[in-house]
């Protein structure tokens, strides 16, 4: 029994799946809110362009 609780507590790979579900989210951060600075900037400019063209 004390094997058994000794080789669950040394596993490591459930660490290696949080660890990479927290990366995968701190990018998918990062990556939407660029996508939407970029596209709100890119609105602005294309709104200018389109106003100073007429």
């Amino acid at each position: 029994m004390s094997y058994s609780f000794r080789n669950l507590w040394s596993d490591e790979a459930g660490q290696d799946i949080a660890e990479y579900s927290v990366m995968l989210a701190v990018i998918l951060v990062i990556v939407v809110g660029t996508v939407r600075l970029i596209g709100s900037n890119a609105s602005n400019i294309f709104s200018q362009v389109g106003s100073s063209l007429q």
